[in-house]
């Protein structure tokens, strides 16, 4: 019979034995990460604590292209979504202090919200409040000019309801503009204010807040997609998302306040367990992921070309952050690689750029092409060196040759196969095969 006396070091050695020693591969990882920025694959920042100590941290590429400013650790990248986090704890400890709870209805706050009887605030926070998500539809088209409080619940307002509330989840940027205002409504103050004496204060950062319009130039970093070249990105004016996704970070500080929300040291130990709960594949604020057998907490963040991950490992207080102004690369497969040289687990490099064609040679695909069995028009053609495509009515694809008369978008897996003399271009994408002629 096993000795009692020796269970609790049993599982900490199998705890140990699931996570990373402190000794990782650097060389390697400063090997990836120099790869894709050479490659035009990624620009940004990478950091990965343990026992909140930094293990390894990188910065690549440009923090302001045109200026030839370099990123650095103390760049600050507006972390879209991963916003949510921090107002689900702002929330939370609003709760804790007796403001509100996670029970209340949003009628009193928000009495033109379709259901707003029926919506609680911890349905606001797991998503499962059936508000319509605001930043679809034409948002593009308007989401570069500054908002009021009256304008962006209006706007909620007009979206309706998608479904009853609590009858299943779906994720709705509303949802967190909308506690962003129930904050304000209860403390009297700005989001802005409310999150410096919560959060920035305590813990005394300097670079977490609200919006990025009094950012030095020498730390605030644009954003940029890859059509030909880096392209400046349009930006989304600030007021508009709030709690759902306007805080803007360097990567040191961003982690110091999710170590401190994981480690208990801005809401309760049982506050933290009901936010990490899941329900439908939603906690508070919060994913829970398993990656590489690891279990994670997790959110990401995409606004404006900004792209943002953080993945934090509870067994062992390991953190893992990217934050990214460019991306030309699918992040899920950085991170996964990443994480594995973390983890010390088989991991191999990839290889780019492994067919060189010419402008001449590419040339020749150049024009419209339609399909009989696809309603798709895609335009191609040559700028800068670089194969481009575009279905009508979609954005610009950037095609990587790999070889003679193939091509690939990495990100979305779509690969076009040439046929010159029969002016045919062969789409494909998983089980999925579509033949295009050229007009």
């Amino acid at each position: 019979m096993l000795n009692n006396k020796l269970l609790p070091l049993l599982l900490s050695l199998l705890l140990v034995s699931n996570s990373f020693s402190q000794t990782i591969d650097k060389a390697k990882l400063d090997n990836y990460l120099r790869l894709l920025e050479s490659s035009n694959k990624l620009m940004g920042n990478v950091l990965v604590r343990q026992h909140n100590k930094n293990l390894y941290s990188r910065s690549v590429g440009f923090s302001n292209i045109k200026a030839g400013t370099r990123a650095n650790g103390q760049t600050m990248y507006r972390i879209g979504s991963i916003t949510k986090t921090i107002t689900a704890v702002l929330i939370l400890k609003a709760i804790e202090e007796g403001r509100l709870q996670l029970s209340d209805n949003i009628k009193a706050y928000f009495p033109s919200i379709q259901h707003a009887e029926q919506v609680t605030v911890n349905q606001l926070l797991n998503h499962h409040s059936g508000i319509h998500n605001f930043t679809g539809g034409n948002y593009l088209g308007w989401n570069t000019q500054p908002k009021n409080r009256q304008d962006l619940i209006d706007t909620i307002a007009k979206g309706g309801s998608d479904f009853p509330p609590g009858t299943k989840a779906s994720y709705s940027n509303s949802n967190y503009v909308l506690l962003s205002f129930i904050l304000e409504d209860i403390y009297h103050s700005t989001y802005g204010e409310i999150l410096k004496a919560k959060i920035t204060e305590p813990l005394q950062l300097t670079r977490f807040q609200l919006g990025d319009k009094m950012i030095d130039p020498q730390s605030k970093s644009l954003s940029y997609n890859f059509t030909a070249g880096w392209d400046a990105a349009v930006q989304t004016d600030l007021s508009i998302p709030l709690g759902a996704g306007a805080i803007v970070a360097s990567a040191d500080d961003l982690a110091k306040v999710l170590e401190a929300i994981f480690q208990g040291r801005i809401i309760s130990a049982a506050m933290l367990a009901t936010m990490e709960e899941q329900t439908d594949g939603m906690g508070l604020g919060v994913f829970q992921k398993n990656i590489l057998g690891q279990n994670a907490y997790m959110h990401d963040g995409a606004i404006d070309g900004f792209n943002s991950y953080y993945y934090y490992f509870p067994q062992d207080q390991t953190l893992y952050v990217l934050l990214s102004n460019a991306k030309n690369y699918k992040l899920e497969t950085v991170n996964e690689t990443i994480l594995s040289i973390v983890f010390d687990k088989p991991v191999k490099l990839p290889v780019f750029n492994t067919y060189a064609a010419t402008a001449e040679d590419m040339q020749q695909y150049s024009g419209t092409y339609t399909s009989e069995s696809s309603p798709l028009i895609i335009d191609i053609w040559v700028k800068n060196n670089f194969l481009l495509a575009q279905p009508h009515g979609q954005r610009i694809y950037t095609m990587e040759a790999t070889a003679k008369d193939e091509f690939l978008h990495e990100e979305t897996n779509v690969t076009l196969n040439f046929v010159p003399g029969k002016k045919q271009m062969i789409l494909k994408q998983g089980p999925q095969t579509i033949v295009f002629t050229k007009q």
